[in-house]
């Protein structure tokens, strides 16, 4: 956890700076990306440092109140960056295949798309807030999440809607904006130059790293949460238990990474400059 913790800081911080820094970086295509950082850099304030804080006591020392407050900020900030990540499959989407005829992508739907992940993840992760399922130590108890653990049909409804909202319907934006993606890139590569097919290969295996990075991040947090909302004699170890959390929050260091520092738009103006 120490190690997200340092990396996270890092190269959010730095997605953050550059992007501050150099005015050329701040295209409408990739607010997004500025967007995720953001996201991520606040679940390592507000969920990686308090885990790792607590891990070296071995209990959640900071008391309830924290507790709900840094369940609520990490499932809010987390949902952000994963709607984030759609919505950046689906304007790189957008903008390839042309759905829409002759759409320019310019800044106001940037921002609309940023406004989306906050708006979304907001409805979403209040209700805990409010007496809908709850926002308790979560494994060990170094770590608060939603109550997804201890079943009841309060519990279990509000899993099974954030499983539906907040995990499946962006992993079927990804998976079906890239495909469409490949699809049009391999079409055009077919007809074209030997350095098109080369690019085309690239995408492939960018495509493959974003959506196995995602279900390595997600699909244990997603899966845990789902198996136990629906099987009510299920027991888990603490220990297993916690490490979906775990998981989740390393997506802090391989997103900017991804995303940012594997675009060579960016990381060619970083090194010119």
């Amino acid at each position: 956890m120490g190690m997200v913790v340092v990396l996270a800081f890092f190269v959010n911080g730095m997605v953050i700076v550059v992007s501050l820094k150099y005015k050329k970086l701040r295209s409408p295509l990739n607010y997004i990306l500025v967007n995720l950082a953001v996201a991520d850099m606040l679940v390592t304030m507000f969920g990686s440092t308090v885990s790792f804080h607590n891990n070296i006591f071995g209990f959640f020392t900071l008391g309830k109140s924290v507790c709900e407050l840094e369940g609520f900020v990490v499932s809010l900030t987390g949902i952000v960056g994963l709607w984030s990540l759609a919505i950046l499959a689906l304007e790189r989407y957008i903008v390839i295949c042309k759905p829409m005829g002759d759409f320019r992508f310019q800044q106001r739907h940037a921002v609309m798309g940023c406004a989306f992940t906050w708006i979304w993840a907001l409805l979403w992760t209040s209700p805990p807030l409010i007496g809908w399922c709850s926002y308790v130590p979560e494994g060990l108890g170094t770590s608060c999440g939603p109550n997804w653990y201890t079943g009841g049909t309060n519990n279990n409804s509000y899993i099974l809607a954030l499983f539906i909202t907040c995990f499946m319907m962006p992993l079927t934006t990804i998976i079906f904006s890239y495909s469409n993606l490949l699809l049009a890139l391999r079409a055009v590569s077919q007809k074209e130059s030997e350095t098109t097919q080369r690019a085309e290969k690239e995408v492939t295996r960018m495509v493959i790293a974003m959506v196995l990075a995602f279900l390595i991040c997600w699909l244990p947090y997603a899966a845990f949460a789902i198996v136990t909302a629906t099987n009510k004699n299920i027991v888990i170890d603490p220990t297993l238990a916690s490490m979906p959390s775990y998981f989740s929050k390393t997506a802090t260091v391989y997103n900017p990474v991804i995303y940012v520092f594997m675009n060579k738009q960016v990381s060619n103006y970083i090194t010119d400059h």
